[in-house]
């Protein structure tokens, strides 16, 4: 942990066992749960967890939008669609590469990018 650095990130998750399942599979995350509504993850870049509720992010709702990044895209968008996840914004170029944004199951939006 480093003094006054982000250092964990929770999202809402309308299906907890979807969502392990889908982070699991496409980018290998790993979970610990504690108790039925809720999940954490670490060693992702940021350590977080999904809590129980019929809620989402969304970045035109105002969520904050986080982005992995990838060194080959359309790999990667492949593995989310394959998991269960839905594209939601095509890949589109921005000044240094090219990004798209993807819901996984429980319907929050994330975004992947790469500089080639």
């Amino acid at each position: 942990m480093q003094h006054e650095k982000m250092d964990y990130v929770e999202f809402a998750a309308r299906d907890i066992e979807a969502t392990k399942v889908f982070f699991s599979t496409v980018f290998r995350w790993k979970f610990t749960d504690y108790g039925e509504a809720y999940t954490a993850f670490d060693h992702q870049g940021l350590n977080g967890g999904f809590y129980q509720a019929e809620l989402t992010s969304r970045s035109e709702r105002g969520g904050a939008l986080l982005v992995f990044y990838s060194r080959d895209l359309e790999s990667t968008m492949a593995k989310i669609i394959a998991a269960g996840g839905e594209v939601i914004r095509p890949v589109f170029t921005f000044p240094g590469g090219r990004r798209f944004h993807f819901a996984e199951p429980s319907g929050n939006e994330f975004a992947v990018w790469s500089d080639h």
